[in-house]
């Protein structure tokens, strides 16, 4: 329990359905220095155990703060500093909450962990638990648990996946739960409200380079450090648009020289626009896919599924073409593999 309204409503649900159920707030950061600004940990805290309280059910904090540190923070801030896009909450699920969370679940008795996630999953009589897309496409998280292994989804629930935003926050309503008209979070996984630029600025340091631009190496300005930008940003990198209002927008990080590279935003700039990708670390839900076929995609979080040709290559890599050419492709980012809307796996991009 987050202490947000859709892991209370999935608490709730629960317990209505008649299981024996308890809530746990995973305490994975509580901005110790405080050099970044408020951290919401104690009042989500409080908020989760003042739900369990009106649920019914017993609640208890889980220190997984040196996990998380090890595993997510530290993974992030590595690929930063290499010039990647990691994207902490796909790691935070398969490391820390279906994780070193799940293991301490199990050791306490529990048989699944269940989370407040929109997605939703299937299990065949004597055979693999599917993950399906959550049936609210506004809210649709099924991208986030793109690198879960079988053993860790088949000891899942998602009690909420079946519901509209709106209907989960009547029932949260008409129950009159304390976070029933809670703010979603927009923060960085478990860390809180916090801003990703913010938090690289407080733990990498700035290494300041040229910007330039790709049609003519011409200098356009200086950098504060490439952990900064990524692949497709537009905001924040402080050269003005031209004449004719054209914005600037990054379309490459070089390790070589520490420069940024950018180009006019439009959809003949150079290496903005991908038709084809290489991955790695593939990971796969079920049975993993071995031969040439065509798939689906989901290159970040909020776009459609896209078709792609998969061709599987050695030791867990895979080339993928796309049949429409996709925009702002980062390195170290998640791309989320579908059958329609069964989700079959992921992998990072090289």
């Amino acid at each position: 329990m987050s202490g947000g309204v859709d892991s209370s409503v999935a608490a709730l649900l629960l317990k209505r359905q008649g299981l024996e159920v308890a809530g746990a707030y995973m305490k994975n950061w509580i901005n110790e220095d405080g050099v970044l600004g408020h951290c919401p940990w104690m009042e989500d805290i409080e908020d989760a155990r003042r739900v369990a309280e009106q649920i019914g059910i017993e609640f208890q904090v889980v220190n997984l703060m040196r996990d998380y540190r090890e595993r997510v923070v530290q993974y992030l801030l590595d690929g930063y500093a290499r010039g990647l896009t990691p994207n902490p909450d796909v790691l935070c699920n398969r490391e820390i909450k279906f994780g070193v969370f799940r293991s301490w679940a199990l050791e306490h008795g529990f048989a699944s962990v269940a989370t407040g996630h929109y997605a939703r999953s299937r299990a065949a009589p004597g055979g693999p638990t599917d993950v399906l897309e959550g049936a609210d496409p506004n809210k649709d998280q099924s991208y986030f648990l793109c690198m879960l292994g079988q053993d860790q989804v088949s000891a899942a629930r998602f009690p909420v996946g079946d519901l509209l935003k709106p209907e989960l926050r009547r029932l949260a309503r008409e129950a009159g739960l304390a976070t029933a008209d809670k703010k979603d979070s927009q923060g960085i996984c478990f860390i809180g409200e916090v801003r990703m630029g913010d938090f690289l600025r407080a733990y990498v340091a700035d290494r300041p380079g040229p910007i330039v631009r790709a049609s003519d190496g011409c200098v356009l300005g200086e950098h504060r450090g490439l952990h900064l930008y990524t692949l497709g940003q537009r905001r924040g990198i402080r050269v003005p648009s031209n004449a004719d209002h054209e914005r600037y927008v990054v379309v490459g990080k070089r390790a070589t020289d520490n420069a940024l590279v950018v180009a006019f935003d439009h959809p003949q700039a150079p290496g903005l626009f991908q038709s084809e990708a290489r991955v790695h670390s593939l990971s796969w839900i079920g049975s993993p896919v071995e031969a040439e076929c065509t798939l689906e995609g989901r290159v970040r979080y909020r776009d459609p599924r896209v078709p792609l040709e998969f061709t599987p290559e050695a030791a867990g890599t895979a080339r993928v073409v796309f049949r429409t050419p996709q925009r702002a492709l980062a390195p170290g980012q998640m791309l989320a593999l579908y059958d329609g809307p069964r989700l079959l796996g992921g992998a990072v991009y090289t």
